[in-house]
């Protein structure tokens, strides 16, 4: 993000915001827990009554029309997460109010290596109703005592008044809860005043963010600006800018912190940043999806392949946490017949627009790169077939942001297939955010602590097992970022991370769970599981009504709100 600076009476608009949230600065130091938990209530009340508006908003750019289902994407990943982290929070700066940590409550268990781990999820009543058969567990570091854990918890919230300057967050363009979330982030965990500067992208949602964080805009606490590159480039080198936060590419990320061109890659070999404040992101990847072998069912190939289908088509693979790659044994009996399955579901997925810029160009790039063997679906789909493992080609490294997934196929039985592709995963594939593994539970129970240790192995920042790493996202009180250890020299996915509603204190991963099997048809294997096709799935009928009815629920838990979701889910 460098080039030529905004005209002059911009700049001064600019130096302007920035010194407003300097004399902000004071005002948020001066609000104790009690307030800053008022203004989250506040928070929460305005982002209801923006969400119809908010969803209305991002559908028109996306160009979904009125009656599509796909707008169940907008519902949950706009305002939904929102409401859930507004309400997460609270609970935690409660907590604090009251001389308690935000994870008492929470139940503390162990994984391997000497990790302590938080269950997350479920947590409440409302979690083991609605997401019945989902759990989320945070995995701290090796040697990381809960006693540790639990002291620790409520980052900067433990000292409210000792606040941390300005930052400069650059929201995303692709999830419409992104910025949100990443402004509540920087002021809960760091206790940073923020300027929001938009994507262009989302420009249209400039209002509805400014009622959603008007109590901290009235505050002092938060200003909202957009504009293009010029904009971002003068607000991230302000000098009184302390701090930069981003969501995007690993690209756009070392464009901001080395510059452009020959002299750009030259800092970045230095390790000498153009950038002289410190920088966290969430930043994408390719992100794969390990598929184990073993003896499926008809409706488990037509079921998981519509799994990774919305995987790869949700928001039409504009998403960081997309699956790009799916690896397969090559030698498992049902192979042919679950890419089949595949090769349907990513076809017969509803049609969408490519919204987002530079789509159809990254499309044709795949096409161009691997020629006969990449396929086309329709509505600018592409599914690539016939990689060589010791030569797959930039998929594996490049990602490609828009509706193109690749085939991998490795050797191997199940445990030795798995192991395979840890390391190719750990290895070769750029990017450290997600990874997602499906199998059978016959083969999780045959691979016993082998399991265990391939998540172990993973270095992701979440891993989500027969569930889309996305759940990880849509969980308040779980972390979202890369895996920890990054530098800015060698970002991969990022640095830090987000969400994170209990101000966990350098949390390693997220480690998701889901059932194979989804209800009713758990039900003949022996599972309880009461959670349906789940309303994320691109293939989802009611998305649209249950997204709204969840959305609904988030803003204000009750039951007489369930018999409608649960019928309009079941539906699905």
């Amino acid at each position: 993000m460098t080039g030529a600076l905004p005209p002059t009476e911009q700049r001064r608009a600019l130096d302007r915001v920035v010194d407003d949230l300097v004399r902000g600065e004071a005002a948020w130091a001066a609000c104790d827990l009690a307030k800053r938990r008022e203004l989250l209530g506040l928070m929460r009340a305005a982002t209801a009554e923006a969400a119809d508006e908010w969803v209305r908003t991002a559908s028109a750019y996306k160009r979904l029309p009125d009656d599509s289902p796909l707008i169940g994407e907008e519902w949950i990943t706009g305002p939904y997460p929102v409401l859930t982290s507004l309400g997460a929070l609270a609970a935690s700066i409660t907590a604090l109010e009251e001389g308690r940590s935000p994870v008492d409550g929470f139940s503390f268990g162990q994984a391997p290596g000497g990790r302590v781990t938080v269950r997350v999820l479920p947590h409440s009543v409302w979690d083991h109703l609605l997401l019945n058969g989902f759990g989320a567990e945070v995995w701290m570091p090796p040697g990381t005592t809960e006693e540790e854990v639990r002291e620790r918890a409520g980052l900067a919230q433990r000292h409210p008044a000792d606040t941390a300057g300005v930052a400069v967050v650059l929201g995303a363009g692709n999830i419409t809860s992104i910025p949100v979330l990443d402004v509540l982030y920087e002021q809960h965990a760091h206790n940073r005043v923020v300027a929001l500067k938009l994507n262009p992208v989302t420009d249209g949602l400039l209002d509805v963010f400014s009622r959603v964080l008007a109590p901290l805009i009235g505050l002092g606490a938060v200003r909202v600006v957009t504009g293009g590159a010029d904009i971002g480039t003068y607000l991230v080198h302000h000098p009184k800018v302390r701090h930069v936060h981003m969501t995007g590419s690993a690209a756009t990320h070392d464009t901001i912190v080395f510059g452009t061109g020959t002299e750009g890659a030259s800092r970045k070999k230095a390790g000498k940043p153009l950038l002289d404040k410190p920088v966290t992101s969430e930043l994408g990847g390719v992100s794969p999806t390990i598929v184990l072998p073993g003896g499926w069912s008809e409706a488990d190939l037509r079921y998981q392949a519509e799994h990774i289908a919305t995987q790869k088509l949700h928001n039409n693979g504009y998403n960081c946490v997309a699956s790009q790659v799916v690896v397969v044994s090559a030698d498992w009996a049902q192979k042919n017949r679950f890419l089949a399955h595949l090769r349907a579901a990513l076809s017969d997925a509803p049609v969408r627009p490519a919204y987002y810029p530079g789509s159809d160009d990254r499309v044709a790039r795949a096409l161009d790169t691997y020629g006969e063997d990449a396929e086309r679906l329709g509505a600018g789909r592409t599914l690539i077939t016939g990689l060589d493992p010791a030569a797959p080609g930039p998929v594996l490294t490049t990602e490609h942001f828009a509706p193109v997934l690749a085939v991998l196929e490795l050797p191997g039985d199940p445990r030795r297939f798995l192991a395979e592709a840890v390391r190719t995963a750990n290895e070769e594939f750029a990017g450290t955010l997600g990874v997602n593994l499906i199998a059978h539970p016959a083969t999780l129970a045959a691979l016993g602590p082998a399991l265990d240790e391939a998540v172990t192995e993973l270095r992701y920042g979440t891993v989500a097992l027969n569930a889309w790493t996305g759940v990880g996202y849509l969980t308040a009180t779980a972390p979202w970022g890369a895996f920890p250890g990054h530098t800015v020299d060698d970002v991969q996915s990022g640095i830090g991370v987000v969400h994170n509603a209990l101000l966990l204190d350098g949390p390693e991963r997220t480690v998701v769970r889901g059932p194979f099997h989804p209800a009713p048809r758990a039900l003949l294997h022996g599972k309880t599981t009461l959670s349906p096709k789940p309303p994320w799935f691109v293939t989802n009928r009611t998305a649209a009504t249950t997204g709204r009815l969840l959305a609904d629920f988030a803003a204000a838990p009750r039951w007489s709100a369930l018999p409608r979701i649960f019928a309009s889910a079941l539906r699905g």
